[in-house]
């Protein structure tokens, strides 16, 4: 499958997006006061790294 120069920039875009909010979910779970909380912000940095790891795999 081929992909345009504007779907290419619109993935990249999105993976740029995804990578940075894997990283602040991250950064919310090294400090969360409770481990509760902590859990929670973990799930949803895997969650947007699986969405990360999704796009990518549509470039290859």
């Amino acid at each position: 499958m081929q992909i345009s120069e504007k779907e290419l920039s619109s993935i990249k875009m999105l993976l740029n997006e995804e990578d940075l909010l894997v990283k602040k979910f991250q950064m919310l779970a090294e400090n969360a006061e409770t481990e509760d909380v902590k859990n929670k912000m973990m799930d949803i940095s895997k969650k947007h790294q699986g969405h990360f790891n999704e796009l990518y795999s549509k470039l290859s």
